[in-house]
């Protein structure tokens, strides 16, 4: 598990690798990702929806 310390530094990391700019675009591109990622996953657990009522 990562602590406090591990995080803070990884954090750094990412800021000076990428700058101050770039980190909004990508956290919010990585939200965007997750939602459509949690999208896909709830109606694709549903194959009773679509399959059953063609085959009926």
């Amino acid at each position: 598990m990562l602590g406090t310390t591990e995080l803070i530094v990884i954090g750094l990391v990412i800021f000076v690798l990428f700058g101050a700019s770039s980190i909004p675009k990508f956290a919010k591109s990585l939200g965007q990702a997750k939602s459509e990622f949690e999208k896909g996953f709830k109606t694709g657990s549903k194959p009773e929806d679509k399959g059953d009522s063609e085959t009926k």
